[in-house]
């Protein structure tokens, strides 16, 4: 049998965090010890008071039955959670999805509101599920450049009147992800308006909420007036509470468009496990200790490496927010070889920049998601790398 697979799966490049998985594999299979720091995936475990809870509900045997979908308290506590965190006003009965985990739902939207042809902005460089998502539906991807010299923030009157007529969905995310900006309200408040205007729903990823470094302010897009007349934001408990495996997260704001996902959705799965749901309105209705000391360690695992790498000769912008850098590379080297020749010659693994979009060539990402002392030694095998590559090839760092 000779099975062919369907013309938009052909349309979907391989996925980069399982090619880079693969090279770590083999590298550890040469004996090699590799520092990963390519998915972001937390290191840190989940509060031990949301294990608990988790613990309880799932030693009754009556919990495993269908949820169908989140449960009253879940809502509840998203509303609360919202309104404690960032004085956003969120109705848990009508502006609130369960789901599993934000990709989930990002995953899914492009299918639920896009039909073949309908465009689509998306982030340039832009986490891959926005993309893929948009393909998966049959859309038309038209990618916003997320430049330096604009602090990564899209300059939206650049995109052309008859794009914006053929566009029913934008993408964006701030804290971002790769590049680890973030935006201010009086960028939320230009998108509202330039949405209003071009009839256009906005689709806001908040994942990194509450990895915000130095004290900035944390600022949902459903914070901002108007916003919830034209999208939604999805956020989770994944980086926030270290539930990644557990895969629970939601969606917030406008009614018809969570509807809409909602219905498409029940075709789909039929919801989180009770215990997990119950583990999260723990989390969060809790007193948010836990994120403080988070943002903290986090602080510190940045400016760990940083200044490990700029002793090593390579200067890295810092970045304001998220479990990573975004990381423009030396000189002499393309995005792809870069990362691949640091798995296989310095064991340390790393995303290539241009995995995320065409404006991603030149950088990398690198996950925070090792001890402090683990990313010391990551700088110091980049530092030797950088060294021998340069002295191989005659090059100054």
């Amino acid at each position: 049998m000779n099975l062919v697979a369907s013309k938009k799966v052909q349309k979907l490049t391989a996925s980069i965090f399982q090619e880079v998985a693969d090279l770590k594999r083999r590298a550890l299979n040469k004996g090699l010890d590799v520092i990963d720091l390519s998915v972001g995936s937390p290191d840190l475990p989940p509060p031990a008071f949301v294990v608990e809870e988790l613990v309880k509900y799932a030693s009754d045997t009556a919990n495993y039955g269908y949820t169908l979908k989140g449960i009253p308290e879940f809502h509840e506590a998203v509303s609360f959670f919202y309104k404690q965190r960032y004085g956003a006003e969120i109705d848990p009965r009508t502006e609130v999805l369960q789901l599993m985990g934000s990709q989930d739902g990002l995953a899914h939207l492009a299918t639920a509101m896009i039909n073949p042809g309908d465009f689509c902005l998306v982030p340039d460089p832009g986490y891959p599920i926005y993309e893929a998502s948009v393909t998966i539906a049959g859309g038309v991807l038209y990618p916003i450049p997320l430049l330096a010299e604009n602090n990564f923030l899209p300059v939206l009157n650049d995109i052309p009147q008859p794009i914006l007529e053929k566009t029913k969905m934008m993408i964006f995310s701030y804290p971002g992800n790769p590049v680890t900006a973030l935006a201010d309200r009086s960028f939320f408040e230009e998108v509202v308006d330039f949405a209003k205007r071009n009839n256009i729903l906005v689709v806001h990823d908040f994942a990194y909420s509450e990895l915000i470094f130095d004290n900035q302010p944390q600022i949902s897009f459903m914070s901002v007036p108007g916003a919830k007349e034209i999208g939604i934001e999805f956020n989770s408990l994944s980086k926030t509470f270290n539930l990644a495996g557990c895969r629970i997260g939601y969606a917030v704001g406008n009614e018809q468009a969570l509807n809409i996902l909602g219905m498409f959705k029940s075709q789909i799965d039929y919801g989180v496990f009770y215990p997990i749901q119950k583990a999260a309105v723990a989390a969060l209705t809790s007193d948010y200790s836990i994120l403080l000391n988070q943002v903290k360690e986090y602080e510190f695992r940045r400016d760990t490496l940083l200044a490990g790498l700029e002793k090593s000769g390579w200067k890295v912008s810092k970045s304001p927010a998220t479990m990573f850098l975004w990381a423009k590379i030396p000189k002499g080297w393309k995005s792809r070889q870069f990362a691949f020749e640091l798995i296989n010659q310095a064991g340390v693994a790393v995303i290539p920049g241009d995995a995320f979009g065409k404006q991603g060539e030149g950088y990398v990402r690198i996950a925070l998601v090792q001890p402090a002392e683990r990313l010391l030694e990551a700088a110091e095998r980049i530092h030797q790398f950088l060294v021998e590559y340069s002295i191989k090839n005659s090059l100054l760092l």
